[in-house]
């Protein structure tokens, strides 16, 4: 028995950057939620096309960095007051300025953790198969093609009608991708 594939996204193609950055803000203004544009170098301007508001990723990695310094100057402390007390010329059993170097490495490191795991998280990486990549066209995104890909979990789409957009912005070539 033959298995039948549900559509996944409508791929559209476009030859130039202005072509689909204007796509990008119609599709935009049209109402969409699920879609994304692939172009094969960054083109400026593009995040305020798409509506794309500022990451996130900084709230993760500030509160790595915050993390890392709590537990640098906790753990300096906790080693110097009370686990293995050592009065040295008469310097007290704590100081900031001791604990820094400690602290600084700390927060470094805890708020590049933070960084990636947040941009992994937010991302929703690790992402291993996307059906797109069985389009043969798809293929060109990185090399001199452009495309924006509604899907088709979005509430605004329609084959008919989100086709029939796609070809009013000027697309060349418009490929139904099946999961």
């Amino acid at each position: 028995m033959a298995e039948t594939l549900k559509p996944y996204a409508l791929l559209a193609e476009f030859e130039t950057p202005a072509d689909v950055m204007q796509a990008a803000r119609a599709v935009r203004i049209a109402g969409f939620r699920r879609w994304d544009v692939h172009t094969p170098f960054p083109i400026h301007g593009m995040d305020g096309a798409m509506g794309i508001k500022n990451s996130k990723v900084g709230y993760f990695s500030f509160v790595g960095g915050v993390t890392g310094l709590t537990i640098g100057m906790s753990m300096i402390w906790f080693m110097n007051k009370y686990d293995y007390p050592i009065i040295v010329g008469g310097k007290p059993l704590f100081s900031p300025l001791f604990a820094f170097p400690v602290s600084y490495e700390l927060t470094i490191l805890l708020a590049s953790f933070g960084t990636l795991l947040g941009m992994c998280f937010l991302n929703r990486l690790p992402k291993l198969y996307n059906p797109i990549f069985k389009s043969e066209r798809f293929a060109r995104a990185s090399d001199d093609r452009f495309f924006v890909v509604i899907e088709a979990s979005d509430p605004k789409f329609s084959a008919v009608e989100t086709r029939k957009l796609l070809e009013n912005l000027g697309s060349k070539n418009i490929e139904l991708v099946e999961d």
